[in-house]
């Protein structure tokens, strides 16, 4: 089969395109999927350089998520046949075309989602509802700052955060991204790399400061950010897409009242399996009312991962980076 394989670790031009990689084994609890769609995601680029949580043993086929259609089911499983239409996630294995996941890891494609949509919607609307919902206690009304709105994840934070009655206000770095920010139902927009996030965070709020902080980029952003808290805010960390992990005074948390709460779903999916099922299913409604549109503008054939892989590490990404099969 097709496959990216990773046979040591570093960038992207490590990587290697296969074409008669071996077809993988099913188990007696395992779904079959032949993969028309992966969502690629700033863990994919952590994960190959061995800089990510999971560190799977080398060679390995990187990719977390994926849409297509079931081949064959493990004789455990009851919930799903030959010929759905499902998406899975995982922490690799998805650059290929056919993949073998664990069936609790698969789940039904929402109705009127292409394979293209459904593929990139696992991990970053999963992470953004757990965030906003569970992690922030988000509520109408409050004003929540999205860091990299343009992003995979920032553009449902911003879907999400509408949808939940807050002000949202989105800060990237172009203003072609704000623009499809603007679409997805920003409140207001903030350019950072003309003005300076504090000042127009204040401007913008009349010195109050922000309820909820979403930032998935981390580096030079986060300290202005944090300062930029109202009392009693929440500041997400989501990860850090610009590269550095950012080192923030501690006593801006004493002065601010605020909290700093992580946000990791992919633990959060293990410990509290309960909870993120019931997120997964408030999620599919929202999809199935047609209250969420996944934004795919950056599209690539598998054989073309090197470019997708230089369009989210350049950050030049709006929505979701996707691979087709």
């Amino acid at each position: 089969m097709k496959a990216v394989v990773c046979k040591e670790h570093g960038l992207p031009d490590k990587l290697a395109f296969e074409t008669q990689w071996p077809n993988p084994d099913m188990g007696d609890d395992d779904v079959l999927i032949d993969v028309k769609a992966a969502g690629l995601n700033f863990p994919d680029v952590l994960i190959i350089q061995n800089k990510y949580q999971t560190k799977p043993d080398l060679p390995f086929i990187p990719g977390g998520e994926c849409a297509g259609v079931v081949a064959a089911v493990g004789k455990n499983v009851t919930r799903l046949k030959a010929g759905d239409k499902v998406i899975s996630m995982g922490a690799h294995g998805a650059f290929c075309s056919q993949i073998s996941a664990n069936h609790h890891s698969v789940f039904p494609m929402p109705e009127g989602l292409t394979f293209e949509q459904a593929a990139g919607i696992a991990i970053t609307y999963f992470t953004s509802y757990y965030a906003l919902k569970q992690r922030a206690n988000l509520q109408p009304g409050e004003t929540l700052l999205v860091l990299g709105a343009a992003g995979g994840v920032g553009t449902t934070a911003v879907e999400l955060g509408k949808l939940m009655g807050a002000r949202v206000i989105a800060a990237a770095s172009t203003d072609e991204k704000l623009a499809l920010c603007k679409q997805l139902g920003a409140d207001d927009l903030i350019n950072y790399s003309d003005v300076a996030l504090k000042d127009a965070v204040k401007e913008l709020t009349g010195g109050k400061g922000v309820d909820v902080v979403y930032d998935p980029v981390g580096g030079d952003y986060s300290e202005p950010a944090l300062r930029s808290m109202a009392w009693n805010g929440r500041y997400l960390v989501i990860g850090f897409a610009s590269g550095p992990i950012p080192s923030v005074p501690l006593n801006l948390t004493l002065l601010k009242g605020c909290s700093i709460v992580g946000v990791f779903w992919g633990r959060f999916m293990g410990e509290e399996p309960a909870v993120n099922l019931q997120n997964i299913h408030d999620l599919w409604v929202l999809f199935a009312e047609g209250k969420l549109k996944p934004v795919v503008t950056d599209v690539f054939p598998l054989e073309e991962y090197e470019a997708a892989y230089a369009c989210m590490m350049e950050r030049r990404a709006r929505g979701k980076v996707i691979l087709t099969l």
